[in-house]
């Protein structure tokens, strides 16, 4: 019953962080993470007296003078700057140590390197000001919109690699940073099985491809079957029997060149020429086998190749199943049947509005390409697709109405940034009316031919 006063103490020290419940008399009653008694020279353990992290000798940006902090920095030897900047100020983040190296020198150059101290002056103490003055917590995004890295000031140093969003409280900043990255990772982790998945179906796809091509051209000298046992026909007089080979004019050669025949001892002349016109005949077949399987195969490869891209655009869960119902009903995955009597919910595509205020339906996958071009769009609505490239169908519901140039190149840049060519620059978008898109018989998910297009070119991360 007596009433104590514990104190929980936050140590945050990068990869030592910890959470320490001490008592009123300084001992410890426990921690997240306990000490080795043997290998740490500070014990974290039940009942030890706590001790405060060691001295780092660090300066203090806020308090100390920036000549000091300068001076301190230079004396660090031959180490990256920003290496140096985080041994001798206390609170920098190693992101604000390599800002500051990036905006003195554009580059985070070895301190034995500097010859000019005032640029490392200058930068300090911007830092100084702008950590002072008015804040602006910058939550820091990589090309897959996925968030990488957080700051209270402006990050110059990645240029347009990274895009920035502003927040009003480090609270709504940190909140946003760790779920979004937490959700990240979850999708990750549920999407990991299926990603290697199509990786080792795509890499099989290619090897059987590779081997088909690869006999295809052992059949290409299929003629020469056919042509020796014309030549041997034609000579028939000069094969007695028993022979390894011949030697006979060709007359498919204006010059007559002579051509020495392969034969079988143990044939007669007839019978080996019957032998090259069935070994021909069995080319011809195997060729016009092989180039249906291997069309096939190509088509197989794009199709994987389309879903493999769809898995990079996925940001939720239902994303996943959708993508891994639809590896099952193309017979990639072995159906649950316990989960394959659930009711499917319809497909949930993105939406955008136009400026003229036309819907703009976006396809996240190839199971909602199909749903939105074959069962939600109108005939007269306009799709959009990048050439010959994987990516996202796009349609604009305008009913046949005469869309502007802002909608179509809006429409564009949709498709654009859905694709596989969403870093690239000046990336041709096919656009066609509805009617002139069409699904073949029997074909995947997603896949369409389509007609009477025209293109337009668009830069995805264009402003528009």
């Amino acid at each position: 019953g007596d009433r104590i006063s514990p104190k929980i103490i936050c140590e945050l020290i990068g990869n030592s962080s910890n959470i320490i419940l001490v008592a009123d008399d300084g001992r410890i009653y426990d921690a997240i993470h306990r000490s080795d008694i043997e290998k740490s020279s500070r014990i974290i353990q039940p009942g030890a007296l706590y001790e405060y992290p060691p001295s780092q000798n660090k300066l203090n940006l806020l308090d100390d003078d920036i000549n000091l902090i300068t001076q301190k920095i230079l004396c660090c030897g031959d180490i990256p700057l920003s290496s140096a900047i985080l041994r001798c100020v206390d609170g920098l983040s190693p992101l604000i140590c390599r800002e500051i190296a990036y905006r003195a020198y554009c580059e985070d150059i070895s301190v034995g390197a500097i010859s000019n101290a005032a640029p490392v002056l200058r930068e300090i103490e911007i830092i100084k000001n702008e950590i002072n003055g008015q804040h602006s917590l910058n939550l820091l995004y990589n090309s897959e919109n996925t968030p990488v890295d957080f700051s209270c000031i402006p990050i110059l140093q990645y240029g347009a690699v990274y895009t920035a969003k502003v927040f009003d409280s480090p609270s709504e900043l940190l909140d946003s940073f760790y779920f979004e990255r937490d959700t990240a990772a979850r999708i990750r982790r549920q999407s990991g099985d299926i990603v290697k998945l199509v990786e080792n179906l795509i890499a099989r796809a290619n090897r059987r491809l590779n081997l088909r091509l690869r006999e295809l051209q052992e059949n290409s000298n299929r003629e020469d079957l056919r042509i020796n046992g014309e030549l041997i026909k034609a000579n028939i007089h000069l094969i007695k029997g028993g022979e390894t080979a011949v030697r006979v004019p060709n007359f498919y050669d204006e010059n007559l060149s002579m051509v020495e025949i392969s034969l079988d001892p143990a044939l007669g002349a007839a019978a080996n020429a019957a032998k090259y016109f069935k070994e021909y005949k069995k080319s011809c077949a195997a060729v016009q086998s092989l180039a249906i399987l291997t069309q096939a195969d190509r088509l197989e490869i794009e199709y994987l190749e389309s879903v493999a891209e769809s898995l990079t655009r996925s940001k939720t869960s239902d994303d996943i199943m959708e993508i891994r119902e639809e590896l099952m009903t193309a017979g990639y995955i072995k159906a649950n049947t316990q989960k394959s009597r659930r009711k499917k919910a319809s497909p949930q595509p993105q939406e955008y509005t136009s400026r003229e205020g036309y819907r703009i339906i976006v396809g996240k996958n190839n199971t909602q390409n199909d749903y939105i071009t074959t069962t939600l769009a109108n005939k007269n609505d306009m799709w959009f697709h990048t050439k010959n490239i994987h990516g996202s169908h796009v349609v604009v519901m305008c009913g046949g109405e005469e869309i502007s140039e802002e909608t179509i190149l809006f429409a564009a840049r949709l498709a654009a940034e859905n694709s596989k060519a969403k870093d690239s620059s000046n990336v041709p978008v096919d656009y066609t009316p509805i009617k002139y898109v069409k699904k073949p018989a029997g074909a995947k998910a997603g896949m369409v031919i389509y007609t009477t297009n025209k293109t337009v070119y668009v830069t995805p991360k264009e402003e528009g």
